[in-house]
């Protein structure tokens, strides 16, 4: 499976990137009602940040993003598994298909981290610049400010009255 297609089924949800249970399903080649099945065995390897499962309004929210109608008959809420969720769907799922899936999506978690990580970089550059560039723009608005004050005070100071001449 190819790595774009994987990272398009990864979704934020609650601040955390995670796969919905179907998506992983329909990876491994397994029925979601199968899969969850085997989940629901192993539930003790699933703690809460491993996996969850959605509330109607997170679900709602994220169908109004997916844009496919094929889920519309669901009878629960889906699950979300986290990146260790996924790692550990490897001793819950053995075939060759769940290893080689497993693979890959682990992969794809790691390829948005570094995107993540390289964002993080980007934005803390950009803040920098913003700062350095707000401080320049604060020195020549200092400057004009002074110029402009003292073109005030040069303006209102009275002109002489009548002639003025030198006497030596």
């Amino acid at each position: 499976m190819e790595l774009q297609i994987i990272q398009n089924k990864i979704y934020e949800i609650r601040g955390i990137n995670v796969m919905l249970d179907f998506d992983l399903a329909e990876m491994y080649e397994v029925e979601t009602k199968v899969f969850n099945q085997a989940v629901k065995r192993n539930i003790k390897r699933f703690p809460i940040d491993f996996m969850f499962q959605l509330t109607k309004s997170e679900f709602d929210n994220l169908r109004s993003q997916i844009v496919t109608s094929r889920r519309g008959g669901m009878r629960y809420l889906p699950y979300a598994f986290t990146e260790h969720g996924v790692a550990m769907l490897a001793s819950v799922l053995r075939s060759d298909r769940a290893i080689e899936a497993n693979i890959q999506i682990i992969r794809a978690f790691i390829i948005l981290r570094k995107y993540a990580l390289g964002y993080v970089e980007l934005n803390q550059k950009l803040e920098n610049f913003m700062i350095e560039t707000n401080m320049q723009f604060n020195d020549v608005y200092q400057a004009l400010t002074e110029l402009a004050e003292k073109k005030q005070i040069e303006e209102k100071s009275p002109a002489p009255i009548g002639y003025h001449h030198l006497v030596k």
